[in-house]
């Protein structure tokens, strides 16, 4: 299985990625090990998406970092983004 995951920083910016061992690579955003969020952590992890295919996975991390994609993902998220 391939994942997208979202990500709430610190700062309340939403860092989105994909991996194919979701618990090793939420491990290394809250240890730092990752130079876009070692800033801002703690992290919480608040969703992700489950793929069979590699591919699937790489079209819709690149389809949310747009700006429809950003949109989409706050509205969906609304809530969990607004909690303080």
């Amino acid at each position: 299985m391939y994942y997208v995951y979202f990500l709430k920083l610190n700062n309340g910016n939403i860092y989105k990625g994909s991996t194919g061992d979701i618990q090793r690579r939420i491990g290394e955003h809250n240890n730092g090990k990752v130079a876009s969020t070692c800033n801002h952590r703690p992290t919480v992890l608040i969703g992700f998406e489950a793929y069979t295919l590699k591919t699937d996975v790489q079209r819709r991390e690149k389809f949310l970092k747009t700006t429809e994609g950003r949109r989409l993902l706050k509205q969906q998220y609304r809530d969990i983004i607004n909690q303080t």
